[in-house]
C-alpha cells in the first residue's frame, strides 16, 4: 500500500472508477446480447433493441469508458449481425 497521501487519494479514485466503468461495461454486453437475440428470434422489437445498445454504446464511448474507436466497432459489429439474421430469416 502505498505511504504518500496522494497516491492513497488517486488508488481510491481508480478504484471508484473501476466499479463505475464495470457496471456500464456490464450493460454493454447485456444490451448487445439481447438485441442479437431479439434479432434471432425474429422479434418484433429488434429495431428498439439495436437502437438501444447503440445509444448506450455511444454514451459509454462519451463517458471515456470505452474508446471511440472501439464503440465504432461494436456499434458495426452489431449492425452486421443484426443485418446476417434479417436475412437469413427471409430466405
Amino acid at each position: 500500500m502505498a505511504n504518500i497521501k496522494s497516491q492513497i487519494k488517486r488508488i481510491g479514485q481508480n478504484e471508484a472508477r473501476r466499479e463505475r466503468n464495470k457496471s456500464v461495461r456490464s450493460e454493454l454486453k447485456t444490451r448487445t446480447k439481447s438485441a442479437l437475440f431479439a434479432a434471432d428470434d425474429g422479434a418484433d422489437d429488434v429495431a428498439a433493441k439495436v437502437a438501444s445498445a447503440a445509444r448506450r454504446i455511444d454514451k459509454a464511448a462519451a463517458q471515456g469508458v470505452i474508446h471511440p474507436n472501439q464503440a465504432a466497432r461494436r456499434k458495426s459489429r452489431l449492425m452486421r449481425a443484426v443485418a446476417r439474421t434479417g436475412e437469413t430469416a427471409e430466405s
